[in-house]
């Protein structure tokens, strides 16, 4: 389970592979310039409400994984959450589509 921390305050989990999927999303938006709101769902021990921040080119973040292995990214995830960080409502979690195998050649 890792750990997105913005501004030193806000800390929330995140399994580590959904994290990766979020560092890349927000890295490629912040590398443009482009500010933006993060939603997420608080666990059910601090109220089950939910939280927004401001994410900006200024803002503090921090990336804290447990595992030392990168996951493997799958690119139509990132694609759904970029999606979504470029729309009013700003990121927010998504299901993780299924990854879609490439159909295999075959000879005649």
């Amino acid at each position: 389970m890792g750990k997105f921390i913005y501004e030193a305050t806000i800390k929330v989990d995140f399994e580590d592979r959904t994290l990766a999927h979020l560092q890349l999303v927000i890295g490629t938006k912040l590398r443009r310039g482009e500010a933006f709101h993060f939603t997420w769902k608080d666990d059910t021990s601090i109220g089950d409400g939910r939280t927004t921040v401001w994410v900006h080119p200024r803002c503090s973040l921090v990336y804290k994984y447990y595992g030392s292995r990168r996951p493997q990214l799958n690119m139509a995830w990132v694609d759904a959450l970029a999606y979504t960080a470029n729309s009013p409502a700003g990121l927010y979690v998504v299901p993780e589509p299924a990854v879609i195998a490439e159909p295999e050649e075959v000879e005649v």
